[in-house]
C-alpha cells in the first residue's frame, strides 16, 4: 500500500509539472526563442570574425609574396654583381618568407573550410529561427482564441450580444440622422438655390475667394505704383 501511495505521489507531481508547462507553454516558448535568437547572433558574429580573419590572412599573404619577389630581384642583382654574401642572406630571408607563405596558405585553407561550415550552419539556423518566430505568432493567436473560448461565460456572451445590439441601434440612429439632414437640405428655402448653383460653377461667386483676391492683386501689380498726390 505504501508503495502505491508513493507511485500516486510521483504521478501527481509529474502531472502537476506537465500542467504547469502546458499553462505556461507560450511563456516558455518566448524565452526559448530569445535564447535561440541570441545564439544565432553569436554564430553570425563568429562567422563574421572568421571571414575577417581570412581577409587578414589574404593581405598577409600578398605582403609576404611581394617581399619575397622583391628580395629575389635584389638577390639576382647581387649575384650578377658578384656579391654572393648578400645573395646568400637574401636567400635565407626568402626561404623564411616562403615558409611563412606556406603557413598562411594552410591557414587560409582552414579558414575557407571552417567558414563554409559555419555559413551553412548559420543559414540553416536563420531559416529555422524565422520559421520558429512565425510559428510563435500563430501559436500566440491560437492561444488567445483558446483562452477566450475557455474563459467565456454566459455573462460575457450576454455582454457581447448587448454590445452588438447597441452598435446596431447606433448605426440605425446615424442613418436616420443622415436621412433627416438630407431631407432638410431638400426643403431649404428657394433662396438657397443660388448657393447650390454657385457651388456648381454657375454665375459669379457671392463671397470672395483666394483666387479672386489673387487676380485682383495681380491687376494692381501690373498697373504699377499708384500716382503720388
Amino acid at each position: 500500500m505504501f508503495k502505491l501511495f508513493r507511485t500516486l505521489a510521483r504521478g501527481a507531481t509529474a502531472q502537476a509539472q506537465e500542467d504547469l508547462i502546458d499553462r505556461n507553454a507560450l511563456l516558455i516558448l518566448d524565452q526559448q526563442i530569445r535564447e535561440t535568437r541570441a545564439a544565432l547572433e553569436r554564430s553570425r558574429m563568429a562567422l563574421a570574425a572568421a571571414m575577417a580573419g581570412d581577409k587578414a590572412e589574404a593581405r598577409r599573404l600578398a605582403e609576404v609574396e611581394a617581399r619575397a619577389a622583391d628580395l629575389e630581384e635584389r638577390a639576382i642583382a647581387a649575384l650578377k654583381a658578384g656579391r654572393d654574401d648578400l645573395a646568400a642572406e637574401a636567400a635565407e630571408a626568402i626561404a623564411d618568407l616562403e615558409t611563412e607563405r606556406d603557413a598562411v596558405n594552410a591557414a587560409r585553407l582552414r579558414f575557407t573550410r571552417e567558414t563554409a561550415r559555419i555559413r551553412a550552419i548559420v543559414a540553416d539556423a536563420t531559416r529555422r529561427q524565422a520559421e520558429l518566430e512565425r510559428g510563435r505568432r500563430l501559436a500566440a493567436a491560437a492561444e488567445s482564441a483558446r483562452r477566450l473560448g475557455i474563459t467565456a461565460t454566459p455573462q460575457d456572451q450576454a455582454t457581447l450580444r448587448e454590445a452588438e445590439a447597441t452598435l446596431a441601434r447606433l448605426r440605425h440612429l446615424q442613418t436616420q440622422a443622415a436621412d433627416t439632414e438630407a431631407a432638410l437640405a431638400e426643403i431649404e428655402p428657394a433662396g438657397d438655390i443660388a448657393e447650390r448653383m454657385e457651388r456648381e460653377g454657375f454665375g459669379r461667386a457671392r463671397r470672395p475667394t483666394g483666387g479672386t483676391v489673387l487676380d485682383r492683386l495681380r491687376l494692381r501689380a501690373e498697373a504699377g505704383p499708384a500716382p503720388q498726390a
